[in-house]
């Protein structure tokens, strides 16, 4: 019934929390579990006004980590539930997060960067990525994608239901404050009308039968006793999700191939970087453009491979080196030099990035023969 109330394609104009809330409903969610927080709220507004329609259902919790944990109860009982936060909100959220990954639970979590640290501001930055990555204790695994669009919003909100399911692991969808707020074009669409299919659901616990009888007992653990049995549970998963990785990596790249300077960005950063590399390529500079879509797992060998090909890395985000601290790691052992542009919390034009290009090539680091 969910997926009726898009029927074929429709172009929209809304904003990018109203499109998080469509997307839920397009990708079949069954419940979403929240508490308010700027400037992800509009999420549950929309998503309240929508799910009585198509006969879902929402929770509002006390905090964000009931939200996280009461995510993981809906998703034990076998419904595709999701949950929305930001900021401080993200960072309570890594507790039930933590459970998730270690129970390889496919809980869904949509993210709505703001700047930090703690409070800050409500509106915008690239600052989650660590958190959002590499947040909770231990050895976690979890999948991120970064969205730079409503488009991708709406796209990869369906496809973080589908990974989670398919592969069982947490699978969060990165935004940011500028995507949440500001409102733009995009193609909402029926699954059917693209292809694709859901990735059935079904309960964890609580199945029908006797367990050890009519099938299978279900063993869903978070704590081991010997640091042996905790040991061969993380081997085990790592080596699963080293497996999965290919299949999920995601990343796009534009004028790669030629390129001496190769603007690395992600989310919403990314478009600035792609108008300044067509700008910059109109003036007859050959700068390339590389942008991961997952940030976990990370395109490493692609970049890689790109890096070596070029003489320079310009990593740009609205962030104090998150980005580029990730980047130096995929490309280790790569002698290509890599330049920054942080802007912690505040936005990026093409035209700060044409500027920076010019002056590099000014200075004789690239050959520009």
């Amino acid at each position: 019934m969910a997926q009726n109330m898009i029927e074929g394609e429709k172009k929209v104009f809304v904003t990018g929390n109203e499109v998080v809330a469509w997307a839920a409903i397009a990708a079949g969610a069954d419940i979403m579990y929240g508490y308010p927080i700027t400037p992800q709220n509009e999420i549950m507004h929309y998503w309240t006004r929508l799910a009585p329609r198509a006969g879902k259902k929402f929770l509002q919790t006390e905090d964000e980590l009931s939200a996280g944990f009461t995510t993981i109860g809906g998703v034990l009982a076998g419904r595709r539930a999701f949950t929305a936060t930001a900021g401080p909100g993200n960072t309570l959220m890594q507790e039930p997060v933590s459970m998730a990954e270690m129970m390889r639970l496919p809980m869904v979590i949509i993210i709505q960067q703001r700047g930090g640290p703690s409070t800050a501001t409500v509106i915008y930055s690239q600052q989650e990525l660590n958190l959002t990555c590499y947040g909770g204790n231990g050895e976690g695994l979890r999948i991120v994608y970064s969205t730079s669009s409503h488009q991708d919003l709406f796209d990869y909100t369906i496809k973080a239901f589908n990974t989670a399911w398919k592969y069982r692991f947490p699978t969060f969808v990165l935004g940011d404050g500028y995507q949440a707020k500001m409102r733009e074009g995009l193609t909402i669409y029926d699954l059917k009308a693209r292809g694709i299919e859901l990735v059935p659901t079904e309960p964890i616990l609580g199945q029908p039968g006797t367990p050890g009888v009519d099938r299978p007992p279900s063993h869903i653990r978070n704590t081991y006793n010997t640091e042996e049995e905790l040991y061969e549970v993380i081997m085990s998963t790592a080596k699963n999700y080293e497996t999965i990785a290919p299949e999920i990596i995601e990343y796009d790249e534009q004028n790669i191939e030629d390129a001496e300077i190769i603007l690395v960005a992600h989310g919403v950063v990314s478009r600035a970087a792609y108008g300044a590399m067509l700008q910059l390529r109109e003036q007859g500079y050959k700068v390339g453009y590389f942008r991961p879509i997952t940030l976990r797992p990370f395109p490493t060998q692609q970049l890689y491979a790109r890096a070596k090909q070029a003489q320079k890395l310009l990593v740009v985000e609205s962030a104090l080196g998150q980005l580029a601290r990730t980047v130096r790691d995929a490309i280790y052992g790569c002698t290509t030099p890599v330049e920054t542009l942080l802007k912690p919390g505040m936005g990026v034009i093409s035209e700060e990035l044409v500027e920076r290009v010019v002056q590099i090539y000014a200075g004789g680091a690239v050959n520009d023969d």
